[in-house]
């Protein structure tokens, strides 16, 4: 089994930046995609950003405020978001996908307010 563990959202400020991080434990497989969704309220999740060691894709939505980071045994993933605005408020979804199986991870809110 793989289990996902995510951290690092919460609240802040328009313009305000946070990382997340989502490291992978168990039987996972290094060669894989990891990544990030989000689910606003009353819309449908959304590809943030996800990355494999062929290719990295980022919505446009975040392109040029927000990153995606792989660590080197590809367990882990990170999205550093940077210049964030109130429509980046949502519950942000750890992704992992290997030759097996799909899975998301809990979940972490992040909400940006003044």
């Amino acid at each position: 089994q793989v289990q996902l563990v995510e951290s690092g959202g919460g609240l802040v400020q328009p313009g305000g930046s946070l990382r997340l991080s989502c490291v992978a434990s168990g039987n996972y497989i290094s060669v894989n995609t990891m990544g990030w969704y989000r689910q606003a309220p009353g819309k449908e999740r959304e590809l943030v950003a996800v990355h494999n060691r062929a290719n990295t894709n980022i919505t446009d939505a975040v392109r040029g405020r927000f990153t995606i980071s792989r660590n080197k045994l590809q367990n882990a993933a990170y999205l550093q978001m940077n210049n964030l605005k109130p429509e980046d408020t949502a519950v942000y979804y750890c992704y992992y996908r290997d030759r097996i199986r799909n899975l998301w991870g809990q979940g972490t809110q992040v909400t940006v307010s003044s």
